[in-house]
């Protein structure tokens, strides 16, 4: 060991070089500031571009749910996988500097074409998915290219004796990702949908101001190149560890029976490999083994950006009658949840644990973690079945969704051949009963409904078509009662607008404008299309009617909610009555139940208990794996370890991927299985955990005692990126 500590001595007085210019008399390098501001501006950039991109997939490129889910954790596994190939150029080819330079140009030209992919007019839906989908990839590339880089290199920057300023560094660095992960999901959700463009909300700003901040992180790092030490690529130990573990398969393939017997198959390298590299990356897959139960964690977690977030869109996000929180914005709970977090378990929950003599080792730790993720996605589970209740689920095959407005003077009574749908009086203008499933048995039927108006009856012949939701209005002519069947829009809006239409019962047409919206609404019961608008009071809307002029006032319009506004009144005026088609059937845990207010009436504040949940699994599940896998990994094979942990991330969002495009489940029963599945993972991981044994990679001097000087060299540089290797892996712990 003194040899050791001797020739590392050696070589750091043999190798040291001028000394970097310090900031105000510290010892801290003046290049560094370039660094941490280069990271605060990537990460508001990938985060702020991120926090959009489901509601940017399903509002403006109109894909469905799943298929928005499937592509946005398909990017964000590239994300993690590309972090491999930066690793290996920047050891093996150009270096930690020219390797963050070249791939935040790629970084920012996939910015640059995903703004211009999200701007309407150019070309058609097939050239927007095209830049989208270009757009993603170059940022994959690119911020996964740097992620392994950007930190390690700013450890580079102190001198070895430094080594309390460089921890404090990557505490600073550690606050800007995190000051850039908050600040980027709160603004970018506000320019996407407070800013208006091309007749919409403006997802090309939303998309353009990270690119803007991408361009000022590459220009800011670049500013600091004359300061910087920029070390040759070193060599990357992964590709040694696949050469030995190929040549140990290899060897062990061709042995025959008459070989010597080998304790363990990798020993079948040492014709070639050194027993000390041999038995570092038997300690490497023993940890690996660990990690293979992993990804189902990190399947949960990043469902943040994205199922929890459509769940957002469909709930109450209004805070009072001034401030409406944007459903994208909900993912900086997470980031925020995760400053107050760390400090609260460090200071308090642990030190309380070990009062109690309780033993809580980092798998430990972790298993606990697993568990509150699991917990978080029960409570999504009771979210989701609230929220369902707002939501009308469209008929099966073979039946329809009927409800009435009685616009007659009179109450009236319905006979519908076959079915005793409403068998109930219907009073004149009350709002609609609740949706009734109408058989049909089949494709499509006309059918003939009876109307009974306080003993005169009447016949109108409609024909309904299967999984369609009608509104039949009746109204009252000299001829008696007759009937027009409207087609309704059940679906609510994914931009959380509300929808709206009106029935005009005056004898000329109406002109309603609203909202930047024209609705015309043709006169005798005329009906104009459903329309979605923003979620606002409405208290003096213009009308026109022949040469006059009116305003109505139709209070708010919530998010979520379907209204239809009856148009009344004389040629001296517009009287407004507004329903809300408020009532819902639906078959809910094998009971049947009739809820009123589909308006999004579930606030969002009952997502915070599922963020409080899942971002302390993420304390105890990130951290002390973090930890872990550093503490049992030979100096020189912590690198290796932080790739092996990122791609449990890239694994975990190919499972979403799989589950979201193949499973077909409700949503809540989704969430259900992957709280299922995590808790059957956690018992597994808990018996591979209780099965291992913690090592020591400090004894393998003890060990393998004979170093060259080269050998020692290769140890100092890896001692010197040890920090940051642990930062660059922490780095998962704030928000995805």
């Amino acid at each position: 060991m003194g040899k050791r500590k001797e020739l590392k001595s050696e070589i750091h007085e043999s190798g040291k070089t001028s000394k970097s210019q310090k900031l105000c008399g510290t010892n801290y390098p003046v290049c560094i500031s370039f660094i941490v501001v280069n990271e605060f501006c990537e990460r508001f950039s990938y985060y702020g571009m991120k926090a959009v991109l489901t509601l940017y997939f399903i509002n403006y490129l109109h894909w469905n749910q799943n298929l928005s889910t499937a592509v946005y954790h398909a990017f964000s596994s590239l994300c993690y996988f590309t972090p491999i190939l930066g690793a290996l150029i920047a050891d093996s080819w150009l270096g930690k500097f020219k390797t963050i330079v070249y791939l935040s140009v790629v970084y920012v030209l996939g910015h640059v074409v995903k703004s211009v992919g999200a701007i309407p007019s150019v070309g058609d839906s097939t050239i927007h998915i095209a830049l989208s989908m270009v757009g993603l990839i170059l940022i994959a590339f690119g911020t996964g290219g740097i992620k392994p880089c950007v930190a390690a290199f700013g450890g580079d920057q102190f001198d070895e004796e430094h080594t309390n300023e460089r921890r404090k560094f990557f505490s600073i660095f550690y606050m800007s990702i995190n000051a850039g992960s908050v600040l980027s999901t709160v603004i970018t959700p506000i320019l996407r949908g407070n800013v208006q463009c091309f007749g919409g909300d403006c997802y090309a700003l939303a998309f353009g101001v990270p690119a803007i901040l991408m361009v000022i992180a590459l220009v800011v790092f670049i500013s600091g190149s004359g300061m910087y030490k920029k070390s040759p690529p070193e060599g990357n130990v992964l590709l040694d560890v696949c050469r030995c573990l190929g040549l140990a398969i290899k060897n062990r393939w061709m042995s025959s029976k008459y070989d010597s017997k080998r304790k363990h198959w990798l020993d079948w390298a040492e014709e070639k490999y050194p027993k000390r590299l041999i038995h570092e990356i038997k300690m490497v897959l023993r940890v690996l083994v660990l990690f293979i139960p992993l990804p189902m964690f990190w399947a949960l977690f990043d469902q943040q950006g994205s199922r929890w977030t459509l769940q957002a869109t469909r709930m109450n996000m209004a805070f009072g009658s001034a401030f409406v929180l944007k459903p994208d914005q909900m993912q900086m709970l997470n980031a925020l949840l995760i400053l107050m977090f760390v400090p609260i378990f460090d200071a308090v929950v642990y030190p309380l644990i070990g009062l109690c003599r309780i033993n809580l080792t980092p798998l430990k730790k972790m298993a606990v973690g697993m568990i509150f993720a699991a917990l978080a996605f029960g409570a999504a589970t009771l979210v989701e079945v609230n929220v369902m209740k707002t939501v009308v689920e469209p008929a099966p095959r073979g039946q329809c969704l009927l409800q009435v407005y009685n616009l007659a003077d009179s109450d009236v009574k319905l006979s519908i051949p076959g079915s005793n749908l409403f068998s109930q009086p219907i009073k004149s203008y009350e709002d609609p009963q609740a949706y009734q499933h109408l058989e049909l048995g089949g494709h499509n039927k006309t059918i003939t409904v009876g109307i009974n108006d306080n003993g005169h009856f009447h016949e109108c012949r409609e024909t309904f078509t299967e999984q369609k939701a009608y509104s039949l209005v009746l109204h009252s002519k000299t001829s008696g009662i007759v009937c027009q069947l409207a087609t309704d829009n059940i679906l609510k809006s994914e931009k959380m607008e509300a929808y709206l239409r009106f029935i005009n019962t005056r004898s000329e047409a109406v002109n309603v404008t609203m909202a930047g919206l024209d609705f015309h609404v043709p006169a005798d019961y005329g009906i104009s299309p459903n329309k979605s608008v923003e979620r606002k009071e409405y208290t003096s809307v213009r009308c026109t009617s022949g040469s006059q002029d009116f305003s109505i006032n139709l209070g708010l319009l919530d998010s979520g909610a379907s209204y239809t506004v009856i148009l009344k009144g004389g040629s001296g005026d517009i009287i407004p009555q507004k329903m809300e088609d408020v009532k819902v059937i639906i078959s809910l845990l094998f009971s049947l139940h009739c809820w009123e207010g589909p308006a999004n009436n579930v606030h969002i504040a009952w997502q915070i208990p599922q963020y409080a949940l899942m971002t302390a699994g993420e304390v105890m599940f990130s951290i002390p794996g973090i930890e872990f896998s550093y503490s049992q990994a030979p100096a020189n094979m912590k690198s290796l370890l932080q790739a092996g942990w990122l791609l449990t991330v890239a694994f975990g969002n190919v499972i979403v991927l799989i589950v979201a495009e193949g499973a077909g489940l409700d949503q809540w029963m989704e969430f259900l299985l992957f709280a299922g599945l995590l808790v059957a993972v956690c018992i597994i991981f808990s018996i591979m955990a209780y099965f291992y044994t913690y090592v020591d990679p400090g004894e393998l001097d003890k060990l393998f005692p004979d170093k060259t000087v080269n050998e020692a060299e290769d140890d100092l540089k890896k001692d010197q990126t040890d920090d940051t290797m642990y930062l660059n892996s922490i780095e998962k712990s704030t928000n995805m």
